[in-house]
């Protein structure tokens, strides 16, 4: 299951646009914060609020660049405890000499070395799986399968994660489309039945919001 190919994809993004949301591979600038929002708000779907009370800690799985920080500080949100999480040491370094005063883990949670420290109330994994590259499908979803399963075990409340529509005009190979009936029939038997598919938000992508039983 070679999903380096997918590190070193992004890492070719980085080397050629820098520190820019084409250097994650965001085409579309204009969408970058429609999809941070879409992610943070699984905090409030959850505990039904929109002035949480207290902190929250989030893990931020394949923080990138740390755009999704830069959001969080743009927003003024200040109940988000925040931490990075990157498989790449180059976007790792990066991020490190951007915010000093940040939490960072650099490792991959599917090698044996590498253990979450702690557990985080939320994750999320903004455009981990949104691309599967020269992969099958079937190989990206089993490498999706294996990260949800655990990275789920990590989390408090909930994981929230964006994967590409199949309702779309056309499909593009490099991407990860993934069935509806997919989605659900892997979540319902093997992670939980408390989740929520969202595709309320424009683009041609869903987020689904796991999260633990109450």
């Amino acid at each position: 299951m070679d999903y380096e190919v997918i590190v070193q994809h992004y890492e070719k993004c980085l080397a050629e646009y820098g520190d820019t949301p084409k250097g994650v591979d965001w085409t579309r600038e204009e969408q970058v914060n429609i999809r941070y929002q879409t992610m943070l708000e699984i905090i409030n779907f959850r505990e039904k609020t929109f002035n949480v009370k207290g902190s929250r800690s989030v893990l931020d799985y394949g923080c990138g660049l740390s755009h999704l920080y830069n959001y969080i500080l743009f927003r003024e949100i200040e109940y988000i405890n925040y931490t990075g999480l990157e498989i790449s040491e180059v976007f790792y370094n990066i991020s490190k000499e951007k915010y000093p005063d940040n939490n960072y883990l650099l490792g991959d949670v599917l090698k044996d070395d590498f253990e979450l420290s702690s557990n985080f109330d939320y994750i999320v994994m903004n455009g981990v799986f949104t691309e599967k590259r020269e992969l099958s499908y079937e190989s990206m979803f089993e490498y999706f399968k294996l990260m949800i399963e655990k990275i789920f075990a990590s989390s408090n409340y909930g994981v929230a994660f964006n994967v590409m529509s199949k309702q779309v005009d056309w499909e593009k190979d490099y991407l990860f489309h993934v069935p509806l009936d997919d989605m659900a029939r892997f979540l319902t038997k093997y992670v939980t039945r408390d989740f929520i598919i969202r595709n309320d938000y424009g683009l041609y992508e869903y987020t689904v919001y796991v999260y633990k039983d109450k």
